[in-house]
C-alpha cells in the first residue's frame, strides 16, 4: 500500500524540501523507501512511499522515463499489467513491475491507457512535453487521493493530513456528516481540500494554471444483461473463477474470514495460508467462529482468532483516529483495525477482504426491505431487523417511494436540507428504472466511500496492502448489468449463492460451513 504526494507549478523546484517533508509525513504507507524527485524542467516534484509486493528487490519510486522526461508516482496494483504490456507492445525486463509498465504506457499512448488498466490505483504523472500534471484514481476509488490549489500551484497526497501540514485548512462541518457520519462526493472536512472522485482524471496546466477534470469510466453506462438466468450464471461463474485468482498475491497473505458467503467463496478460490476472524465473546448472534473454523480447516489454512474487548478499544482509538484523518461512517472500523494489527504482527504484507458483493449483488438487508417491503423481510424470519424495518412503516399504511425508503434506511442523523435525499434521488434517477441498479448507485453515492477509505487507511497504518478481489472490473460490470431477478430472486446475492453451490460440490465442502 504505497503513498504519493507532490507539488506542481512554475516554481515547484524551489519547494523540493517541502515535498520531501510531505512524503515523510506518510512514510508508514511505504516502509521500503520514501523518495522524491524533481522533473527535468523544475516544474513538478513528486514523492512516493514504496511498499514492495510484486518484487521485493524492485527499485522504489518515483519513476522516470528518460526518453520523454515523464515522471510517475504510483500507489496501488495493476493486476493485468503483463497482459496489457504484451497487447500494447511495451517491453518489460524480468524484474520490472506494474509501475514501469504504467510509465511506458503513459509515454506511449497518454491518459487513454487508463481504460485498459484493471486494478486499484492513485497516480500522478508529470509530462514535460505537455507541461501538465495528471492525477487519476481507479474506477471504484479503492486508493485515496486528495488535492488542493494554492495560487498557481497544485499539491496532492494520499493522506489529507499531509496536505493540512503543507498549509492551513480550516475545519468545515459538512451537513451530511450529521446525517450519515461521513462526507459525500468530493467534499472533505477541510476547506480548500478535495478528494479526487473515483474514475476521474485531473489535468493541471502549469503555464496557464487551468485545471480540468474528466470521468474516464462510468458504471451506469453498462447495458443491461438480457440473457436467461442460466446463461447469466454461466457467465458469472466464468468471470468469477477467472478474475478473483488474478488478485491473489505471490507472497503469503491473510484473508479476512467471517462466516459469511463473500469471504467463504474467496477462501476456496484463493486458498490463503492464513485466515483471520474477529469475534466478540458473549455476542452469540454475531459470532461466526464455528463457520470460519470449518472453512479454514477444510482449505488447510491457519485460523487466527482476534477477540478484542473494551480495553483494546480504548487503547486503539487514538491510532484509529489518526489513521482515518476524519470521521467515516463504517461500523466495522474497530474490527478491521484489530485484524490489520494482528496481520502486521504476523509479518505479512497483504490482506484480502470480501468487499463488493453486498453493494453489487443486493446483499444488505436494506436492499431486501426496499425491494420486497418490511413485512416480507420480517415474515422471512429476520425479526432481528425489526428496528430497521420500522423506519419504513408508514402510519397511514401508504407505501414509500424507493428514494424515500432508501433515505430513511441510511440516515443516522438529521438531514434538514434534504441533501442525502437529493443525492439518493439523483443516483436512482440515473439507473433507468431498474431498482436493483438504482440501489447500487445509491450505495456508491453514500455508504461506499467510507468502506473503501477505511480499508485503505487502516491497512496502510500498518504498512499492509488491502486487496478486494470482487472489485475486478469485469465482475463489477457484470454484477451491475444483471437484472434484479438474477441478482436477488427472493434472496440476497443469488448469483453468488448459486455459484457457491458449485464450489461446494467441486470441493466437497460441508453444507453447514456456509453462511448466507
Amino acid at each position: 500500500m504505497c503513498g504519493i504526494a507532490g507539488l506542481a507549478g512554475a516554481d515547484a523546484g524551489r519547494h523540493e524540501h517541502t515535498v520531501g517533508a510531505m512524503g515523510a509525513s506518510q512514510s508508514h504507507r511505504g516502509p521500503d523507501g520514501t523518495l522524491h524527485a524533481a522533473s527535468s524542467d523544475g516544474r513538478a516534484v513528486l514523492a512516493m512511499n514504496t511498499l514492495l509486493i510484486v518484487d521485493p528487490q524492485a527499485m522504489p519510486g518515483p519513476y522516470l522515463d528518460r526518453a520523454s522526461g515523464i515522471l510517475l508516482a504510483f500507489n496501488g496494483e495493476i493486476y493485468n499489467y503483463r497482459q496489457q504490456a504484451s497487447a500494447w507492445g511495451i517491453p518489460l525486463a524480468a524484474r520490472e513491475s506494474d509501475a514501469h509498465f504504467l510509465l511506458r504506457a503513459w509515454a506511449k499512448i497518454g491518459p487513454s491507457c487508463l481504460d485498459g488498466l484493471d486494478g486499484m490505483f492513485a497516480l500522478s504523472v508529470y509530462d514535460p512535453r505537455a507541461g501538465k500534471l495528471f492525477l487519476a484514481r481507479d474506477r471504484l476509488g479503492e486508493k485515496p487521493l486528495y488535492w488542493r490549489l494554492d495560487g498557481g500551484r497544485i499539491t496532492f497526497a494520499s493522506e489529507i493530513t499531509t496536505l493540512t501540514g503543507y498549509g492551513t485548512a480550516p475545519l468545515v462541518l459538512r451537513p451530511e456528516m450529521l446525517a450519515i457520519e461521513t462526507p459525500v462526493g468530493i467534499d472533505t472536512p477541510f476547506q480548500g481540500i478535495q478528494l479526487l472522485a473515483p474514475a476521474t482524471l485531473l489535468s493541471f496546466d502549469i503555464a496557464s494554471g487551468s485545471l480540468d477534470q474528466t470521468t474516464w469510466w462510468s458504471l451506469e453506462d453498462r447495458t443491461p444483461f438480457t440473457d436467461t438466468y442460466t446463461e447469466a450464471l454461466a457467465k458469472f461463474s466464468v468471470v468469477l473463477a477467472e478474475q478473483v485468482p488474478l488478485r491473489a498475491p505471490a507472497c503469503d497473505f491473510a484473508l479476512l474470514l467471517s462466516g459469511g458467503l463473500d469471504s467463504s467463496v474467496l477462501a476456496y478460490l484463493l486458498r490463503p495460508p492464513v485466515c483471520v476472524t474477529v469475534r466478540y465473546p458473549g455476542h452469540e448472534r454475531l459470532d461466526e467462529l464455528q463457520i470460519a473454523a470449518t472453512i479454514a480447516a477444510d482449505i488447510g489454512a491457519e485460523l487466527v482468532v482476534v477477540e478484542p474487548d473494551h480495553i483494546d478499544f480504548t487503547k486503539a482509538l487514538p491510532r484509529m483516529m489518526g489513521a482515518l484523518d476524519y470521521p467515516m461512517g463504517n461500523a466495522s472500523t474497530f474490527s478491521e483495525h484489530m485484524a490489520y494489527r494482528k496481520i502486521a504482527d504476523l509479518g505479512l504484507r497483504v490482506v484480502v477482504g470480501g468487499l463488493g458483493p453486498d453493494e453489487f449483488l443486493m446483499g444488505y438487508v436494506r436492499h431486501a426491505l426496499v425491494l420486497f417491503g418490511p413485512e416480507a423481510v420480517l415474515n422471512a424470519g429476520m425479526d432481528a431487523y425489526r428496528p430497521l424495518a420500522a423506519k419504513l412503516m408508514h402510519t397511514a399504511g401508504q407505501a414509500l417511494g424507493p428514494a424515500e425508503a432508501v433515505t430513511r434506511l441510511v440516515l443516522r442523523g438529521p438531514d434538514p436540507d434534504g441533501r442525502i435525499h437529493d443525492l439518493i434521488t439523483g443516483a436512482m434517477d440515473r439507473a433507468g428504472g431498474d431498482l436493483a441498479r438504482a440501489l447500487t448507485l445509491a450505495d456508491l453515492a453514500t455508504a461506499w466511500r467510507p468502506l473503501v477509505m477505511t480499508s485503505d487507511k487502516l491497512a496502510s497504518a500498518y504498512a499492509l496492502e488491502r486487496r478486494s478481489p470482487y472489485l475486478a472490473r469485469d465482475l463489477v460490470e457484470l454484477s451491475y448489468r444483471l437484472p434484479a431477478e438474477h441478482s436477488v430472486g427472493g434472496t440476497s446475492k443469488l448469483a453468488l449463492m448459486s455459484w457457491s453451490g458449485r464450489v461446494r460440490r467441486l470441493m466437497s465442502v460441508h453444507c453447514g460451513a456456509w453462511g448466507s
